[in-house]
């Protein structure tokens, strides 16, 4: 994305040619994540790796607890890694100081979350405009911003509302609208349909898919729905602290299916 594409801000890390080259758009390689609870050391993550291409939609499946979340955190640069790297358009993220690694979590990678994370006394308007006010961008250029997203993901008419007068789905729809908010490159999202009835879980994937369609934006998308996971462009299980591709709809070594 260019300079004028982000309204004259430099990129957050500076690049050589973008992905021109074939340069995968994220990568996580080699991921370890432990913490330490007293004396005992819980090994999370032994090893991850797992690439995202631009404007693809990658699945990441697996059982409660095997470290999704916290994959999509070191991907998100929300937590640092024990040891391992995470390379965005080829570089190492965590080679950069605090406040590169701030520009890359508002500018580049939009955030999803299971349980919606919305403000309960702010409108979806308001909730939708907190991303470019945090950028310093004007109010009113905010609130056009804001308005748009939340048209183009079906809640032009509930933008006065707030959360605890929508559905979920709307409240999942309003959480999309404002991680589209700075025109992130990739959207990790974490069980985003988790909370949500099957029905309106596919109306959010649907969403997911228009707008790779329509923006070419990225979704790593941690789910336990294998339905949903099977409309992606590939698929991950991560099992044992480590990601694993699949073949399809099977696991390319074990044959299991997803």
């Amino acid at each position: 994305m260019s300079e004028a594409e982000r309204g004259g801000r430099p990129s957050p890390v500076a690049t050589d040619g973008g992905l021109s080259d074939g340069t995968p758009l994220l990568v996580g390689e080699d991921l370890e994540r432990e913490f330490r609870t007293g004396p005992e050391v819980v090994r999370i993550l032994r090893g991850a790796s797992i690439t995202v291409n631009t404007g693809e939609v990658v699945a990441l499946v697996g059982a409660s607890g095997v470290g999704k979340s916290t994959l999509l955190h070191l991907l998100g640069a929300l937590d640092r890694p024990t040891s391992g790297r995470v390379l965005f358009e080829g570089v190492d993220l965590f080679r950069h100081g605090e406040s590169a690694l701030a520009r890359y979590r508002r500018q580049e990678v939009g955030f999803v979350f299971q349980f919606y994370n919305l403000l309960g006394e702010m409108s979806a308007l308001e909730n939708a405009m907190l991303p470019p006010l945090l950028e310093r961008r004007p109010w009113r250029e905010a609130r056009e911003r804001a308005a748009a997203a939340l048209a183009e993901v079906g809640l032009a008419d509930r933008m006065g509302h707030r959360p605890g007068e929508m559905s979920g789905g709307e409240q999942q729809r309003v959480a999309i609208a404002r991680a589209l908010m700075n025109g992130p490159r990739i959207i990790l999202a974490d069980e985003p349909t988790g909370n949500l009835d099957p029905k309106t879980s596919e109306i959010v994937y649907d969403l997911f898919l228009q707008l790779q369609a329509e923006r070419g934006i990225a979704f790593l998308i941690a789910t336990h729905n294998p339905d949903l996971a099977r409309r992606a462009d590939r698929i991950y299980r991560l099992i044992e602290g480590r990601a694993r591709e699949m073949s399809g709809t099977t696991d390319a070594a074990s044959g299991l299916p997803v």
